[in-house]
């Protein structure tokens, strides 16, 4: 939990509490500055659990790109044959491509 969410959760709380003693004592604008307070902390934590959503598809990005990465120099290590074949064949079809699209 980040920042933004513990700030937003707090603003909520307090605009909940000024609502709540707004409509007790009969005052529009504590209830009005309470319902305010509540929807910008909601807001706050809407925006605190994208941070950490965004966070999160980093790490796993990062974490997917390492192991694509230790295959690929496991496979160029252990079958240098295969990887030059696969080479290869990838740069003939990026040129067979290219060349169709100029014409």
């Amino acid at each position: 939990m980040n920042e933004d969410r513990l700030a937003g959760t707090a603003k909520n709380l307090g605009g909940q509490v000024e609502s709540g003693f707004g409509r007790v004592t009969g005052d529009a604008k504590s209830r009005v500055q309470g319902a305010a307070r509540q929807a910008e902390g909601t807001l706050q934590d809407l925006y605190g659990q994208a941070k950490d959503a965004a966070a999160s598809t980093t790490q796993a990005a990062r974490e997917t790109a390492e192991t694509a990465e230790d295959l690929v120099r496991t496979t160029i290590e252990q079958r240098p044959y295969t990887a030059a074949a696969i080479a290869l064949g990838v740069g003939f079809l990026i040129g067979r491509f290219a060349h169709r699209q100029n014409h």
